[in-house]
């Protein structure tokens, strides 16, 4: 089977390029490094030639949520639009557990790339996933005050890269799903927990105070909103063998959240 990934050296997408070569399917790497510009539709056009599915992963970190949001509807349309054309009978996209219990920034934008897939040309899927074991170390990495880390308060069930890019490849395979169940980790979290547990890795010795995130999608956050819902399928691999597999300590050892 020939499937294009849309972000396939992004942190998932080199993960669903794995998984697709290792299921003996033929990949057309859709990114920049590859030639190909997802915003322009003739060269997209072209590089889906021959192609039977999509997997949009594509990501843009951004603090807009006005530019993600014209982002992720230009490109899922190009990517839409020129599947349409050339006979793609499934398009897969990436997205976030809950972001219709938190439509806020990011999330909104989310939403509204759900919506032009929903309303496009081609058979869709859409792959609603949790946050992924390294959220903890983009929490550690982003939020400080002075020389102060801070962690955030969160429920969350992170799941594993590897295993988001294998159920990736494994729905492109099949039939349209429309809106799947969602997919998440094996049990859930406690964000403070996890980033004072990854600082300790980094031989971080002073404390890591707890912080509440003001706003809509901070409270989501708190309150379980973006956990998985009834039904969800489950990864296996957990948050402390993601540790493990960075040598260092399980996050059971990291001090009590307050």
């Amino acid at each position: 089977m020939k499937i294009a990934i849309a972000g396939a050296s992004g942190t998932v997408g080199r993960h669903v390029v794995e998984a697709a070569r290792q299921g003996g399917h033929e990949v057309v790497a859709l990114t920049r490094g590859t030639g190909v510009d997802v915003r322009e539709p003739g060269t997209v056009r072209t590089a889906l030639d021959g192609v039977e599915a999509v997997i949009d992963v594509l990501n843009l970190m951004s603090p807009s949520g006005r530019k993600a949001t014209e982002f992720f509807e230009a490109t899922s349309k190009v990517l839409l639009d020129a599947g349409a054309s050339v006979g793609v009978r499934h398009h897969v996209t990436l997205s976030i557990v809950g972001i219709d219990r938190a439509p806020h920034g990011y999330y909104a934008a989310k939403l509204a790339q759900e919506r032009a897939v929903g309303s496009g040309p081609v058979p869709w899927t859409i792959q609603r996933a949790t946050q992924f074991h390294d959220f903890a170390r983009q929490m550690y990495e982003l939020l400080r005050l002075g020389p102060l880390r801070l962690a955030p308060r969160g429920r969350v069930q992170p799941v594993d890269t590897g295993e988001l890019g294998q159920r990736l490849v494994e729905l492109a395979q099949g039939d349209p799903l429309g809106l799947a169940p969602d997919f998440a980790g094996p049990q859930e979290e406690n964000l403070v927990e996890m980033v004072r547990c990854y600082a300790r890795a980094q031989g971080a010795a002073g404390k890591i105070p707890a912080i509440s995130i003001p706003g809509g999608l901070g409270r989501a956050q708190r309150d379980g909103s973006l956990l998985p819902g009834p039904g969800a399928v489950l990864g296996t691999r957990t948050y402390s063998d993601w540790l493990a597999d960075q040598g260092v300590r399980p996050h059971g050892e990291a001090s009590t959240a307050t």
